[in-house]
């Protein structure tokens, strides 16, 4: 049913309903300007509707009701005088019948001293454009034809000058082409070179392109900024004089939050490292051990921090996967490590998340493809160089650093380019690793326990009294969202996490990053017997960072089973490390043997130069006597032995000794003297068969 003020469309006219009645209704065309109210019955107004002649459509005035024009200003003026001269005639029944009409418009006529076409005029702007009194307001915004391109066919537009010299130039079609080139090169690039460059460039194009033409005729920069200010939206404009990175993270606008794209607890987890901004000490407290890495865990939904780490090792895919199994475990005994007593329920963040977002340096490769595949995990690289992807986990960091910046020594100030006499917040180091590591879990439990989340975006079904905090926001979103965290055996976890690397098998058993390993099931195969056989391999394996003394092969692909390797004797120099230390070693011995094989070179030139020399010299001393056969040389061999053995005797047997010569004394034993037995017999492990 049409109801007053609606606003309908029939025959390509619009029309707006004025009066709606059991008989019928009055409507006027909108879009007229000398029309007035006509009368349908109610036969015709459903024929128009059944035969689909008639629809409604959107009111196009209907903003100007909350239009809220400024006290005493021309637009408020008129549109009152005009309320105040058709006041008397809008509410007349006999308005809209064109005789009753005529005598109440020659009344107001009459009484207001205002032309006819004028009466008729307000009535019509005041039924089409919604009856309101807003509907006789002037229209000024459309004044001047805002936005329109002006055209200057033989003058120059805008007011002549009066100070600056000549003329001035009419700005043509090949002119604003000079205008866009300099605009697109200079301007509107992340360079972001400024107006007064841009239109020096301008110059310079111009005066080549019109050599005719005065200086001082050129065009300005005003008539440059004209024409930026037409021809480029602001938003372009924002857009291309941004860097595309820093564009797409700090400038563009914000159409949504992270909080809507998950449903409940566990349904993503963000995960970032940052190097934090203070110097430690070492654990004697004797040396400067620089600043450590943070890796923070947070859930998205509760905005509850579930794992972290706090440690020396650079941002890598081994120490996410520490922060990540922290993220997924309990961690009460962590907790009282460091002096905080917690019950389970005060961290309850255990167990696997749907999603993981990250940057792609950490988790981007094939070996997070095992926690994809053995749990379900949607693991998420954010774009390169796009912060605001991970905006909570970076904006915990800012939280976390500013908890202890104010009051712990050795936090990074500025820059160390100090002026002289200044001080170094190097030297000012006091805390351990240990002390920070307390510190940072104090504030993580008071961000998960107290923290008040002001600016969290609700869900519209979240009761208004629930506080913003990440644990009680955890918990409603476990009991209301059924929440998405799933429930795994840490050990399985922790193998899934564990990092991966190739290793290869040799006699001396399985080798990787350089050191061997062996298990009861490896030497069960038969594989490690020297009988010239094609051992198999290579083989997947995963390791601890934090310990080298084991590794998890798999000796099947695509198969859960490992085998336990631990380090053997050739490798026990390594046992008691962590991989990293290992990795370290392997480093320093391999530089030592670069460094011992470049003497090695050099001595072998020489020894290569002495052998040459001695040989060169034997050759010309070798006699060249031709009248001895053949035979009679290789018949006299064992005789010229013999008599070269005799010589070389002589020559080893010892010089006589001298009269003054002190007599050798005899050896007094201090304690019982040894005996055979006192030294071990390795003669059987050696050489002895396997029992």
């Amino acid at each position: 049913m049409l109801r007053i003020n609606d606003v309908v469309l029939f025959e390509l006219n619009r029309f707006r309903i004025l009066e709606a009645t059991d008989r019928g209704i009055i409507w006027i065309n909108i879009d007229g300007s000398s029309g007035m109210p006509e009368h349908l019955t109610t036969g015709e107004v459903d024929e128009a509707i059944f035969s689909e002649k008639l629809r409604k459509i959107d009111d196009p005035y209907a903003a100007l009701p909350i239009k809220m024009p400024e006290m005493d200003s021309t637009a408020h003026q008129i549109r009152d005088r005009r309320m105040a001269i058709i006041a008397g005639l809008i509410n007349a029944p006999e308005i809209y019948c064109r005789a009753g009409r005529s005598a109440l418009i020659r009344q107001v006529i009459d009484r207001t001293a205002t032309s006819k076409k004028t009466v008729y005029a307000y009535l019509r702007q005041y039924w089409q454009r919604g009856k309101t009194p807003n509907a006789l307001l002037p229209d000024y915004e459309n004044s001047g034809a805002p936005g329109a391109k002006r055209k200057a066919d033989k003058k120059k537009l805008g007011r002549p000058r009066v100070v600056s010299p000549g003329k001035g130039t009419i700005i043509d079609a090949r002119t604003e082409k000079m205008f866009r080139m300099v605009l697109d090169n200079y301007h509107l690039t992340a360079k972001e070179h400024s107006f007064p460059h841009t239109h020096r460039r301008l110059e310079a194009m111009f005066q080549t392109a019109n050599p005719d033409v005065a200086p001082e005729d050129y065009p300005t920069i005003g008539q440059l900024r004209h024409f930026y200010e037409r021809e480029y939206l602001k938003p372009d404009r924002i857009r291309r004089r941004a860097n595309k990175i820093e564009y797409q993270k700090d400038v563009r606008p914000l159409r949504s939050t992270a909080t809507t794209s998950v449903h409940g607890p566990g349904g993503r987890y963000e995960i970032d490292a940052t190097v934090a901004d203070i110097y430690l000490l070492s654990k004697d407290r004797l040396g400067i051990i620089g600043r450590p890495t943070i890796y923070i865990v947070v859930d998205v939904y509760s905005r509850l921090i579930t794992g972290f780490y706090v440690g020396l090792e650079n941002p890598s895919y081994s120490t996410a996967m520490l922060a990540l199994i922290n993220a997924m475990t309990d961690k009460t005994e962590q907790c009282l490590a460091h002096g905080y007593s917690i019950n389970p329920e005060d961290w309850p963040a255990v167990g696997l998340p749907d999603a993981i977002l990250a940057d792609r340096g950490e988790l981007l490769g094939h070996q997070i493809e095992h926690l994809e595949q053995g749990f379900g995990i949607r693991i998420e690289n954010a774009p390169p160089y796009r912060g605001d992807a991970k905006g909570i986990v970076e904006r915990y960091f800012r939280t976390l650093q500013a908890d202890f910046k104010p009051f712990a020594p050795g936090t990074v100030t500025g820059t160390l380019a100090k002026k002289r006499g200044g001080a170094d917040y190097r030297l000012d180091a006091t805390l351990t690793l240990h002390e920070f590591t307390k510190i940072i879990l104090g504030s993580i439990l008071h961000r998960n326990l107290g923290a008040v989340l002001v600016k969290y975006d609700r869900d519209n079904d979240m009761p208004s009294d629930l506080p913003p905090v990440p644990i009680h926001l955890w918990r409603w979103g476990i009991q209301n969202r059924s929440g998405r965290l799933r429930s795994a055996s840490e050990s399985a976890v922790r193998m899934a996490l564990l990092p991966r690397q190739q290793v290869t098998l040799s006699e001396h058993g399985i080798k990787c990053f350089g050191a061997y390993y062996s298990c009861r099931e490896l030497v069960a195969t038969g594989w490690l017997h020297r009988n010239g056989q094609n051992r198999p391999g290579p083989f997947l394996a995963a390791y601890d960072p934090a310990s080298a003394d084991k590794i998890y092969v798999f000796p099947k692909d695509h198969n859960g089973e490992h085998w336990e390797c631990t380090l053997t004797d050739r490798s026990r120099a390594y046992r008691g490390q962590t991989m990293w230390q290992l990795w370290s070693n392997r480093h320093e011995q391999k530089q030592a043997v670069a460094a011992a094989q470049v003497g090695e070179r050099k001595s072998k030139i020489h020894l290569e130069s002495i052998i040459t020399e001695t040989i060169k010299n034997a050759v010309k001393s070798r006699p060249s006597d031709i009248t001895i056969s053949k035979a009679k040389k290789l018949a006299n061999i064992r005789q010229n032995r013999t008599r070269e053995l005799e010589q070389d005797r002589e020559r080893r047997k010892p010089l006589p000794e001298k009269h003054n010569q002190l007599a050798s004394g005899n050896v007094i034993y201090l304690h019982a003297p040894p005996i055979a037995e006192a030294f071990p017999d390795f003669i059987d492990d050696l050489f002895g068969e396997d029992k």
